[in-house]
């Protein structure tokens, strides 16, 4: 074990808290995801530091391009499937020569010869309107970023702060969510919502690889770091764009990336005693009044533009819980009576919405079915039909497996989800809006029969307490 260990097990052991809260408040967080975090390989060589300095790695490289690495990078990659980058290959045509594919990588890293390839940006749809980039890496590059990633990720989960939650081992939105319940618990009635303004596009590379340089001197792992940032871009139409600022959004390695870039604004937050919750580039600060959460939101600021970043001025805002806030595809609000409610946002019932009617399409020409033909033994005989629910149900178990932790005491909030997914089956099987006597025809024990699964009967398995307020200290 090496000189000074035990002191940083120690300090990686506590509870898994954001929020400077009453110590019984602690008590029921869960045990930290830290201690789960594997060390990267004994053969890493760490400087000899003073107790008050971070430790650094020297020796690091080889380790990125040792075969079990390389392999094990490559079983990651391969499970995530994903789809081909700039050069077309798939992960099914890396696979059929996987073994000499792998040997290929160890011999370009090793000999310093490897060159990370342009990125494949495409543009998807958001939520609210306008576009998102995303970055699609090749298959070779993937296992690369992988590789990266399964070396220095132990060493920094050993520094990042327990107020970051994304993409890290053991965290993720439960734990952040959770935080958010607790803290409204105890009283916290105001809220910094936040938005960093296009954070991945305006990543400073040199800021970035300052961080890394802080835990780590290997100047070859940096070298190839920094070419993953510049490698550039390839739009539609074939047209390549240089990548001087920005990390794109899509590889293996951009979350650690992230994470390490506004580790510094998590130190800054937590050295001011502001109690915030965040989830990659995602945010929200807790305060007990206007006045400490108008504080908190000045020293985010100022942290950020230190950073080259900037907080949406549309985006960010100070709310009471009366208000309401989004976190994480949840809406917070107190309702009229005084109670504390955790839903379903409405961007999150948006894309419910538009995902559910892309399950359920019309046939197109579709005649008017005759009565007989939406008889239970008739449609159980549809491969359409039930091709259809089989996909509904799969979606509606995925999304009920995140949405499961609503908290509400309004009356009907599941039964109206699962209306609108019948009302999009009997738009698909009679080709029209169905209303009047479709409702008898395709009857809610009609699509039961069929096997149809419900968003309420689901939820039932679940049953979740308020989020009543707890009593205050003293």
């Amino acid at each position: 074990m090496r000189k000074g260990s035990s002191e940083s097990n120690k300090a990686l052991c506590g509870p898994v808290l954001q929020i400077a809260l009453p110590l019984e408040w602690a008590n029921d967080a869960a045990s930290s995801p830290s201690e789960r975090t594997s060390r990267p390989s004994s053969g890493a060589t760490p400087t000899v530091a003073k107790e008050a300095k971070p430790r650094k790695w020297y020796s690091l490289y080889d380790k990125v391009y040792a075969p079990k690495n390389l392999a094990n990078a490559w079983e990651r990659v391969r499970s995530n499937k994903g789809a081909a980058g700039c050069d077309g290959q798939t992960v099914a045509q890396f696979a059929r020569n996987a073994k000499e594919n792998l040997v290929r990588l160890h011999e370009q890293l090793r000999t310093k010869t490897y060159r990370p390839q342009r990125v494949k940006r495409v543009e998807i749809p958001k939520s609210g309107g306008g576009k998102r980039a995303l970055g699609i890496p090749t298959v070779r590059d993937r296992i690369v970023q992988q590789a990266v990633l399964q070396i220095l990720s132990p060493i920094f989960e050993e520094q990042f702060s327990p107020r970051s939650h994304g993409f890290r081992p053991g965290r993720g939105c439960e734990t952040a969510l959770d935080v958010v319940d607790r803290a409204l618990r105890y009283g916290y009635e105001f809220v910094v919502d936040a938005d960093i303004s296009k954070f991945f596009d305006n990543v400073d590379h040199e800021l970035l690889l300052d961080r890394l340089n802080e835990r780590v001197s290997d100047g070859s792992v940096l070298k190839l770091v920094r070419a993953f940032l510049t490698s550039g871009v390839l739009v539609d139409g074939g047209v390549e764009e240089s990548t001087e600022i920005g990390t794109p959004q899509g590889g293996p390695l951009s979350p650690l990336l992230a994470n390490i870039y506004l580790h510094g604004f998590d130190e800054a937050m937590q050295a001011a005693k502001f109690g915030v919750v965040r989830y990659a580039d995602d945010f929200v600060i807790f305060a007990r009044s206007r006045e400490e959460a108008g504080r908190a939101l000045e020293t985010a600021r100022r942290k950020l533009e230190g950073l080259k970043l900037r907080l949406h001025p549309e985006k960010t805002r100070i709310a009471v819980i009366d208000e309401g806030f989004d976190f994480l595809g949840y809406h917070y609000v107190r309702d009229k009576r005084g109670r504390l409610q955790k839903v379903v946002s409405r961007k999150s019932r948006r894309r419910f919405r538009e995902r559910v009617r892309e399950l359920t399409p019309r046939h197109a020409g579709q005649k008017r079915p005759k009565a007989k033909s939406c008889k239970l033994h008739r449609l159980r005989r549809n491969k359409r039909i039930l091709a259809m629910i089989e996909n509904v149900n799969r979606y509606l178990h995925e999304w009920h497996g995140y949405f499961r932790d609503v908290r509400t005491d309004w009356p009907g909030y599941w039964r109206e989800l699962d209306g609108y997914v019948r009302q999009r089956l009997r738009n698909a099987i009679s080709g029209r809006y169905a209303k009047g006597r479709w409702q008898g025809l395709l009857s809610n024990a009609l699509f039961e029969e069929l096997g149809l699964t419900t968003l309420a009967r689901q939820h039932s398995a679940f049953p979740q307490e308020p989020l009543r307020a707890a009593p205050g200290p003293g």
